[in-house]
């Protein structure tokens, strides 16, 4: 089961696998390089023993609190060696495919564990889940939504807290598997903590789950009462940094009404996946890294079949287990919808939904609603290794009805590999380390146009030269994280937004590099950039020979126009254009004619 999930992540991820130093995931440019920044940050962090949840690199001069944003921390850490002997490109694709391939071998394993005999019906439901259209989906950039592995490890931990003799290391392990999972991805383990929370509620409340009250209680709530301890004695800076630290905002830089699933999308193929190829798939999701449902007719029709048959079949204790995941497959099904109904691409603003009362509720805030649809993939796959399970031992001809049933309905969305394309190399000015001669140790440089979720070029070589471990480094303006609306004390009660507030200089590169907007450059512009340029205390400005956009290259000829017209001629240095800043004095004034 290890090597078939290995292999299957590895073919999913075979075109980054191809050319690992050149090529990106296609359907999200900028994600791959805001995680390949946070693993580079594991080796500056481990080298200068600096703050694992503040940076001042980014976003000069204000900073970032990494607290609010997606750090894997223990990503960083543990994988810190590779990403400094191989670079972080390299250890990107690495966690990916061991994400992929390790959430679908963990949830065969707790199948095996805990609920099935069958190791054929534990494969079943792993791999269901670890190559699902979710977790496919989101392996387009995202290394804290594909690590599945961990959900179901903090899961295989709950489900161990009733043993009587082993509650103080479970609450141990437990603790530290939270602090890790806070790390990999806290949203995934809120819902995680949600899911077991309501799952061992309903389990309780049934009339089995009574009579083991009485003894499981105890050690179930000395358990974690120890991982209380633990977990809140390793994440209290953490917490603090992220509720109350520097920088901070309140829920999320993204609109809930937009990442919210559509009705129809959970009957929907996905794009990329065997119907996709044929013409099947449906382009209902926010984007192509949140297609988190689309799990086809025929699942969903099997899944109703398989709860059907296995409650006709079943004992009175596992009724409840079923019962239990029904309500929380319909209670997460209903929150994936988000605040307002969405059908078919269209918004119904006129048909609230329940959502709606928790938007500012703690933590609900801070969460995507259409995320909520992996529990319930989750759910999908245990119900499906339970009928896999069942039939097995049921006569040939039923067992011959299952298999294809079960192939009708995972062969329309078995996936495709992930799209890549080309992006630019690293330039020779920035891996000689022939910068350093233009900026000062730590002080301000950017490549153009400054670093947003759009272009994130400025922010990878920031990433490489971390990665290298030097002793110097460069500080860049802006970047692509999540922040305030404005540094001020509103900003921290506000929701949050992605990137740096806006200056006019910021949007003048950005317009010249994403449109080939170049506007006549006046004595006005220059005193704008000059006190912009102060601002980020830039020392030198450079431009590659090449600049990544999110569907391909950026407007390069645009930008060098715009960029001579403030600040007058480039010098080349080996393969980019610099430009020296003095803060407070550059752009120079030019004498203009009425």
């Amino acid at each position: 089961m290890a090597a078939v999930s290995l292999a299957a992540a590895v073919y999913v991820c075979q075109g980054l696998w191809r050319a690992p130093f050149r090529n990106v995931v296609a359907d999200n440019v900028s994600d791959q390089g805001q995680f390949e920044w946070m693993l580079s940050y594991g080796v500056y962090l481990l080298q200068h023993l600096t703050n694992p949840f503040f940076t001042e690199l980014l976003n000069a001069p204000r900073g970032v609190n990494l607290a609010m944003n997606t750090s894997s921390t223990f990503y960083a850490v543990v994988f810190s060696p590779l990403t400094h002997f191989a670079g972080p490109q390299i250890t990107f694709v690495t966690i990916l495919t061991l994400n992929l391939s390790g959430s679908a071998f963990v949830w065969y394993l707790f199948l095996r564990r805990w609920l099935v005999r069958s190791g054929l019906a534990a494969a079943v439901g792993g791999l269901l889940f670890g190559f699902s259209p979710g977790l496919v989906s989101h392996a387009n950039g995202h290394l804290n939504w594909t690590s599945g592995w961990m959900v179901g490890i903090v899961a295989w931990w709950v489900l161990k807290l009733p043993e009587r003799d082993h509650w103080l290391r479970n609450g141990i392990v437990l603790g530290l598997l939270c602090t890790m999972g806070f790390s990999v991805a806290a949203e995934a383990l809120f819902f995680a903590a949600l899911a077991s929370g309501l799952f061992l509620g309903i389990w309780w409340l049934s009339a089995p789950g009574r009579r083991m009250t009485r003894a499981a209680l105890p050690p179930v709530l000395k358990a974690l009462g120890v991982t209380a301890v633990v977990a809140g004695t390793l994440l209290a800076y953490p917490l603090y940094m992220h509720f109350n630290g520097p920088l901070k905002f309140s829920g999320t830089g993204f609109r809930m009404r937009f990442y919210s699933e559509d009705l129809v999308a959970y009957a929907a193929f996905p794009l990329p996946s065997v119907a996709g190829a044929l013409g099947w798939g449906a382009d209902l999701a926010p984007n192509a890294t949140e297609a988190t449902s689309f799990l086809g007719a025929p699942l969903i029709l099997l899944f109703i079949v398989a709860l059907v048959l296995l409650w006709r079949r079943a004992s009175a204790e596992r009724r409840v287990t079923l019962r239990a995941l029904s309500i929380l497959a319909v209670l997460f099904f209903v929150l994936s919808l988000g605040p307002r109904l969405r059908f078919l691409g269209e918004e119904q603003s006129h048909i609230p939904l329940p959502y709606a009362l928790l938007l500012d509720a703690p933590l609900f805030d801070s969460a995507l609603p259409v995320r909520y649809t992996l529990v319930v993939v989750v759910i999908f796959a245990i119900v499906l290794a339970l009928f896999v399970d069942e039939f097995l031992t049921r006569r040939l001809a039923a067992r011959m009805a299952m298999g294809v049933a079960v192939v009708a309905a995972l062969a329309p969305i078995a996936p495709l590999p992930l799209k890549t394309l080309e992006r630019a190399p690293e330039p020779q000015f920035i891996s000689s380390g022939a910068w350093q001669e233009y900026v000062t140790d730590h002080g301000v440089m950017t490549s153009l146009p400054l670093s947003i979720d759009v272009a994130v070029d400025s922010m990878r070589w920031q990433a490489y030269t971390m990665a290298r471990g030097g002793d110097a480094q460069f500080r860049i303006p802006a970047g692509y994280f999540l922040g305030p609306q404005d540094y001020e004390e509103t900003g921290r009660h506000l929701v949050g937004r992605v990137g740096a507030p806006d200056r006019p200089t910021d949007r003048l590169f950005y317009r010249a590099a994403r449109w080939g907007q170049v506007p006549k450059i006046t004595n006005v512009e220059r005193q704008q950039a000059r006190l912009d340029l102060a601002y980020w205390e830039i020392q030198a400005i450079f431009l590659p020979e090449t600049l990544t956009g999110p569907n391909g290259m950026l407007n390069r000829d645009a930008l060098l126009r715009l960029t001579t017209d403030l600040l007058g001629p480039p010098e080349p240095v080996q393969d980019v254009l610099v430009w020296r800043v003095r803060p407070g004095v550059d752009p120079v004034d030019q004498p203009e004619q009425d």
